[in-house]
């Protein structure tokens, strides 16, 4: 074997001490590998799966505590509209019997230029105003067909004019706030 092809056959390396030693490829094959060294690099990849495990796990736990807030802000979004709801409603409940009075004290009064008939009428007009302003809307009734949704029949009344089930008086207003009701208008039907 000539030098060059030892060469070749041969391969330096370092020991802890830094001393450069040359070992030929012959005696490469009958090098014991440490099974200790073979588990460390084994040791990196099982350290990297359970890592992506971890992140996996951690990643599904945000997911679900951010889904589970986002409900929570959307539940007490519509607690709060449905709190404010009842409130409005509670208080037109309690204001409408005043509008009535001012609206009888309106139809009581024979002298329409009288100053107190003109202060009544703004003060119902002001109240009508903030039923419009906070969304109660009067429940139609003259002329509609009746509908137990909306109306309560006081009283019937043969008539030859109106179809039958037509409301032909209201007798008190009715009111809804958002599609529900607050109160029936008190109505005269046509038999």
């Amino acid at each position: 074997m000539s030098d060059e092809e030892r060469e070749e056959d041969t391969y330096e390396y370092s020991t802890e001490n830094d001393e450069m030693n040359t070992i030929d490829a012959s005696d490469v094959e009958n090098i014991e590998i440490d099974p200790q060294l073979v588990e460390d690099e084994e040791e990196p990849e099982k350290e990297l799966e359970a890592a992506k495990k971890e992140a996996a796990a951690n990643l599904d736990k945000y997911q679900r505590v951010l889904a589970e807030f986002d409900n929570f802000r959307k539940r007490t979004a519509k607690e709060k509209a449905g709190i404010y709801g009842d409130g409005v409603r509670d208080t037109l409940e309690k204001l409408l019997p005043v509008a009535d009075n001012f609206e009888r004290a309106l139809n009581a009064c024979e002298d329409k230029d009288n100053a107190l008939y003109s202060g009544i009428e703004k003060i119902q007009k002001q109240l009508t105003a903030f039923f419009a302003d906070v969304g109660a809307e009067e429940i139609k009734a003259v002329g509609e067909i009746f509908d137990t949704n909306f109306h309560f029949a006081v009283a019937h009344e043969e008539s030859k004019e109106h179809g039958e089930n037509t409301i032909i008086e209201e007798l008190q207003k009715g009111y809804k706030y958002k599609d529900k009701v607050i109160r029936c208008s008190m109505v005269k039907v046509a038999n």
